[in-house]
């Protein structure tokens, strides 16, 4: 059996790619209809359809509760640094904390029994 906070890991790490591809796309060229008959939209969609998968069988692996708090403390690491790295997003030193105190409430539901 594979590691569940493995599959957690890479499934968020799909569901970030395809959002920042959505973020940056969308951003480009405006939500319209067009836009969804594109080629970066087939590709966004073929990221998901795995992360959608890894995210299903998580809930069958997994508490709920655990599973979904352990999604929200890798989603705002993953999307925090990949704004930074990717769009030079500056956040201030109080969301820094903020962000900090989020993910260890995420992780003490995940962790604390």
């Amino acid at each position: 059996m594979i590691n569940p906070i493995l599959i957690l890991i890479v499934t968020q790490v799909l569901f970030t790619t395809s959002d920042l591809m959505g973020r940056y796309f969308m951003s480009r060229y405006g939500f319209t209809f067009n836009n969804f008959f594109s080629f970066w939209f087939l590709v966004y969609m073929v990221i998901r359809i795995p992360a959608t998968f890894g995210q299903l069988y998580l809930f069958t692996q997994l508490d709920l509760g655990r599973t979904m708090a352990l999604f929200g403390a890798v989603s705002i690491i993953l999307s925090t640094t990949l704004a930074f790295l990717l769009f030079k997003e500056i956040v201030t030193p109080g969301q820094y904390i903020g962000m900090s105190l989020a993910v260890l409430a995420f992780l003490a539901l995940s962790f604390v029994k």
